[in-house]
């Protein structure tokens, strides 16, 4: 009795299947297929960050423009609201790259009364350079004469 201890069996050859009929590895469609569904969820992944880096600048943009937009309307209200005031420009070293354009107008409104107070509608809007984002802000002050 011959005894092998390679685990190879003797008069067997290379490359076939073993009496058990099972084979060591994959074949090559198995191969594609793992490839093909990896390749698939790759792209789902890339799709997925790249659209979660656009939401999170444009989360960050929306911050801090509703935040600047808040500042110029404080500085217009400490400055006075009584004449008409179009203005642009930018917000400098503080914040690159950010510019602000404000415009008013005095309305009219049907459920004031004539001899009551002036109503003016303020438009604030925040652009960045670096960005094809934009931020308005529209509110209605009194003006009490």
């Amino acid at each position: 009795m011959v005894t092998s201890t390679s685990g190879i069996k003797p008069g067997v050859p290379m490359g076939t299947a073993s009496s058990g009929g099972t084979q060591d590895g994959f074949t090559l469609m198995e191969v594609v297929v793992a490839l093909a569904v990896v390749a698939i969820a790759l792209t789902a992944i890339y799709r997925m960050h790249t659209q979660t880096l656009f939401m999170d600048a444009r989360g960050r943009f929306d911050t801090l423009a509703s935040m600047l937009a808040r500042q110029k309307l404080a500085d217009i209200q400490t400055g006075g609201l009584d004449g008409p005031f179009d203005d642009s420009g930018d917000f400098g070293d503080s914040h690159p790259g950010f510019r602000w354009q404000i415009q008013s107008e005095s309305v009219t409104s049907d459920l004031i009364s004539e001899d009551g107070p002036t109503l003016k509608r303020i438009t604030i809007s925040i652009t960045s350079s670096g960005s094809a984002s934009a931020f308005g802000l529209t509110t209605y002050r009194y003006l009490y004469e």
